[in-house]
């Protein structure tokens, strides 16, 4: 057992209780074994009679029957008219002394093939490991066997000349897959292939890249999407509005045949909303695509990014494949030949393994991945934890905690999956109660491989959770979104996030006033791109994200690094930021652009208020601000905080202000600023100057100021102004501190535990 595992045990164990040990219970699961078998031994006997379970169901049952057993023999020895579940019989029996039953489960070499969820449910006191640390896979795909050349000739029509006979028909149905999944515009791939544990992508055109959208014609029988009206500074039309149908200006389209179930992925309108459309018609003479219903919610605009799937015309490369759900065929152009067992296809759409109202449960070292649904979730419970997995070539999320307490997922590295990584719940909001959920040292990476925005390495809500120490990164959307109240994120190391999307955030959060008491510190974010609209933010108080505090942490090459949209209360203080642009940006989009938010037109802040009974214990006293909120000017940026950060080599500070903003409703003071570029403001006597807040990415209506400039010297008086680089930097490892006594005068400032930021070494 390496020293890791060893660790790992040993936590269980005195989660489980020391009492336990003396009650163990081992039981095992090998490839051959018999769940006929007792399962107590680890592999067969001389005799043949007897050995491990089978299956990891069988094993399951054997815990739940020690469980009911040790149970019933507890409640005879109380009132046996009183019946209680397992989980609290066995707590009754700790709190007087008594040992526990502790079962473990060890699962020897192999993959393990589910066809249904591995449920455990109301159970406390087991683990389930791998045997002495033997690769063991748990999976929801199943084998393809039936593979033959392509024998009817007008399919073999549609392929390329010279690679007839090279392309692979797959039987679906012979193969035992009868149903493929349907494709959803905002769900999962359903049916996935994968050969030698690497998924295969579909067919796609083009390869590399993107399309862009021609046209959007604005005549038809039916308007699906009157379009976004106060968006039309592009071409005259509000933002979406279509009629159901796009242009393309290529030629590829007109010569697809009708045998194909062909999808379009698209950034339809905006660069931070994907979706999967399907087509009705193409029409090769007009070069217009007809789309099926439903459409995409934000409809269609001119230029915008998208590309065909699953063309069988366009099967060329190595490794793609395309499939045609009506005949239950799907067609492959194999990398290699292939082996004996090691083409597979995603089959089980339901969670791998559910932990249902559990206690002191720990999943550990396992391969989970292949498959349609979600890897894993723990629903309710306590002291449920999944420890050092792999999760991988999931078409759901990989790990979810839907409450329960002191449950999370630690030490998993997850990558290659269709959508997000964790999604970490708990607590309860109405009465500020934590959860005490945790995702920690996990390394997460290449996600949201499928669909392309809204999908997180981890989405966290609730109350009072925690994530750290966590390795994000590899993903074309945003690292993680953040709901709730009283959350901690700290010691993350995040980078190369959002690197196909724009107006998007390595963290992002907003919209709601009541979510605050949340702390954003020690983290790490940096090289963010943001390709599209509005680029990227480091960390995204978006909408009116108010009483967050962001400190300590360090932000290079991070794009908009902390931005503040339109919210209050909220504390930016102690960071480092290098070469962002700007290092903190601060707008009053209340009054611009979300006036409408104030107004009465869209009353949804107002609402979360009242919902969330905002006046009363314990809003009212944990959050004492929002007593005063509505008669403070609620549309204004006020009492934000932005002290003793450090900032250099991009620019300092951006204000939007729609002559709204003043610095008398901010604290800007202490901080270090070493820009050249100290502040792009708007100028608001620009003639013709868009009144939103879109403009945000062009020069047009703004005015940037200089260090040398005498009015932003006086304008942000109380802070420093410095020459030269003010940070002392560990190249190799792009870790940077300020430097020792520097500048004079300058004493706020503490030092960051850069060296404690990101994964916990073993």
């Amino acid at each position: 057992m390496n020293v890791s595992r060893f660790v790992g045990v040993l936590l269980a164990g005195v989660v489980i209780f020391v009492t336990m040990v003396s009650s163990q219970t081992m039981l095992y699961v090998g490839k051959n074994g018999r769940d006929a078998w007792s399962g107590a031994l680890p592999a067969p006997n001389a005799a043949g009679t007897d050995g491990p379970f089978a299956t990891l169901s069988r094993a399951v049952q054997a815990v739940k029957e020690n469980a009911h057993r040790a149970a019933a023999a507890e409640q005879a020895t109380g009132d046996r008219r009183v019946k209680r579940p397992i989980v609290e019989v066995q707590k009754r029996a700790a709190a007087r002394g008594k040992a526990v039953p502790v079962s473990v489960v060890e699962v020897r070499a192999g993959t393990y093939e589910l066809t249904s969820t591995l449920t455990l449910a109301h159970l406390s006191s087991v683990t389930v490991r791998p045997y002495m640390d033997e690769r063991v896979a748990i999976t929801g795909s199943r084998v393809l066997r039936a593979l033959a050349p392509v024998a009817d000739t007008a399919t073999r029509a549609l392929i390329r000349p010279h690679l007839r006979d090279s392309i692979l028909e797959i039987d679906l149905k012979a193969n035992g897959v009868l149903d493929a999944g349907a494709i959803l515009p905002r769900g999962g791939p359903a049916l996935q292939l994968f050969l030698d544990n690497r998924e295969l992508p579909l067919a796609c055109y083009p390869k590399e890249g993107w399309l862009y959208v021609a046209d959007v014609p604005q005549t038809g029988d039916s308007l699906y999407n009157k379009g976004l009206e106060r968006e039309k500074r592009f071409y005259n039309v509000p933002v979406g509005r279509h009629y159901g149908r796009i242009t393309y200006d290529i030629d590829r389209p007109g010569e697809w045949s009708a045998f194909n179930e062909i999808l379009m992925q698209g950034y339809w309108t905006w660069d931070w909303s994907d979706s999967f459309q399907k087509i009705k018609r193409i029409d090769a003479q007009t070069r217009e695509i007809e789309i099926q219903t439903p459409h995409h919610n934000y409809g269609y605009t001119k230029n915008q990014r998208y590309r065909f799937l699953n063309v069988l015309e366009e099967l060329s490369r190595p490794g793609e494949w395309c499939i045609n759900r009506a005949s239950g065929k799907a067609y492959l152009y194999p990398p290699q030949p292939i082996g004996p067992g090691t083409l597979r296809a995603s089959v089980l759409a339901e969670p791998l393994i559910m932990l249902d109202s559990c206690t002191n449960v720990l999943i550990e070292g396992f391969a989970i991945g292949e498959s349609r649904g979600r890897g894993i979730v723990i629903r309710g419970g306590a002291n449920v934890r999944v420890n050092e997995c792999e999760l991988t070539h999931l078409g759901d999320c990989a790990v979810v905690v839907e409450g329960g307490t002191k449950n999370g997922v630690t030490g998993c590295e997850m990558y290659e999956l269709s959508l997000g990584a964790v999604t970490l719940g708990g607590g309860v909001r109405e009465s500020l109660t934590p959860g005490g959920n945790f995702a920690e040292n996990n390394h997460i990476h290449h996600f949201s491989r499928w669909l392309r925005t809204g999908q997180y390495a981890v989405n966290l809500t609730g109350v009072g959770n925690r994530v750290a120490h966590n390795l994000i990164h590899d993903a074309p959307f945003e690292a993680m979104y953040l709901s709730g109240n009283d959350h901690i994120v700290e010691f993350n190391e995040v980078h190369h996030v959002t690197q196909e999307t724009g107006d998007a955030g390595a963290l992002h959060t907003g919209r709601d006033w009541t979510w605050r008491g949340n702390v954003i510190r020690y983290n790490y974010f940096h090289h963010l791109q943001g390709a599209g609209l509005h680029g990227v933010m480091g960390v995204y108080l978006d909408d009116w994200a108010s009483g967050f505090t962001v400190t300590g942490n360090v932000f290079y090459k991070a794009g908009r690094a902390t931005l503040i949209g339109g919210g209050r209360d909220n504390i930016v203080e102690n960071n480092i930021y290098v070469e962002c642009t700007p290092s903190i940006h601060i707008d009053a989009r209340g009054i611009g652009w979300g006036s409408y938010y104030f107004d009465g037109t869209y009353p949804d802040l107002f609402k979360k208020m009242d919902a969330m009974k905002y006046s009363q214990p314990p809003f009212s006293t944990r959050y004492p601000e929002l007593l005063t909120l509505y008669k403070d000017d609620p549309a204004l940026p006020k009492h934000n905080i932005i002290r003793n950060n450090v900032s250099y080599g991009g620019r300092f500070m951006d204000v939007y202000d729609y002559n709204a903003f003043d610095f008398s409703m901010v604290t800007v003071k202490g901080n270090v600023i070493a820009d050249t570029l100290v502040m792009r403001r708007r100028n608001p006597g620009m003639p013709g100057m868009d009144p939103y807040y879109l403009n945000i990415d062009y020069v047009e209506g703004y005015h940037t100021f200089t260090n040398r400039e005498e009015s932003i010297r006086t304008e942000l008086k109380g802070n420093v102004f410095y020459d030269g680089d003010p940070f002392f930097v560990d190249r190799g490892e792009r870790r940077f501190n300020v430097k020792k006594n520097f500048p004079p005068g300058v004493t706020g400032f503490r030092d960051i535990p850069f060296g404690k930021i990101g994964l916990l070494k073993k």
